[in-house]
């Protein structure tokens, strides 16, 4: 990937920005992003404490996690290739007086060829499914974690049950996200992540499955990987990603 011929899908990067101004609306397509990032901010920080530590958030769209890290103390940089959602995530932090924070317009790929090693935790969260090749940003990610640094990614598994309730459920009966938000094709299965981690020398620390219940309305992590799951890595040290 080159930063004339990004790691992007096109018709991804126009969905987003047709939402671009809603990111912020809780009660937007957005609003499970909102309702889970307590969930995934406090499963951050129970590998690694935020505060002072150099965080990239890879694919932060409108900022929702990046604000969070860097309310936590984190000097935050969040990257994406949407312009729209970029521009709402700086006017909000902007807005919200979020320090620690500041966005940037470009690709993992890219800004690891710039900046090799420069970050003590890595994020990239709900993103690989939504890209051509998932397993070029997972290398990336690597490359720009410092050695023995943290690189978090969360993603939706290939199944037929993850196929009933990420898409036929969240988008088409409970209208939860828009339809077409998804495409099954593009899903990982965690032993596909497995092995995209272990060609970029990260090691698999632990992994967690999020749940959602529509009746309550309630999210929570357990074991249970088979639809939605966060994977937690660190860059083997001594390893080198140049």
């Amino acid at each position: 990937m080159t930063a004339t011929h990004p790691n992007a899908d096109p018709a991804e990067l126009a969905k987003f920005s047709e939402l671009a101004h809603r990111w912020w609306d809780m009660d937007s397509e957005f609003r499970p992003l909102h309702e889970i990032n307590p969930l995934r901010l406090e499963w951050i920080e129970s590998q690694v404490a935020l505060t002072g530590k150099r965080v990239l958030d890879v694919g932060c769209g409108g900022g929702i996690l990046s604000d969070a890290m860097a309310r936590r103390g984190a000097d935050v940089l969040g990257i994406d290739l949407a312009t729209k959602a970029l521009k709402v995530a700086q006017l909000h932090a902007l807005d919200a007086g979020t320090p620690r924070v500041r966005y940037r317009e470009t690709s993992v790929e890219a800004l690891a060829e710039e900046a090799p090693s420069s970050f003590d935790v890595v994020t990239c969260m709900e993103m690989l499914e939504h890209v051509p090749q998932p397993a070029s940003v997972v290398r990336a990610c690597a490359k720009l974690v410092k050695p023995g640094g943290w690189v978090f990614f969360s993603t939706i598994n290939r199944n037929a049950k993850a196929f009933m309730l990420a898409i036929v459920g969240a988008e088409y009966v409970l209208n939860m996200l828009p339809k077409g938000t998804h495409e099954y094709a593009k899903f990982i299965r965690p032993a596909e992540l497995a092995a995209h981690c272990r060609g970029a020398a990260l090691t698999i620390d632990h992994s967690r499955g999020l749940q959602y219940n529509p009746l309550t309305r309630r999210y929570w992590l357990d074991d249970d990987v088979s639809v939605n799951y966060m994977v937690a890595t660190r860059r083997t040290a001594g390893a080198s990603r140049e």
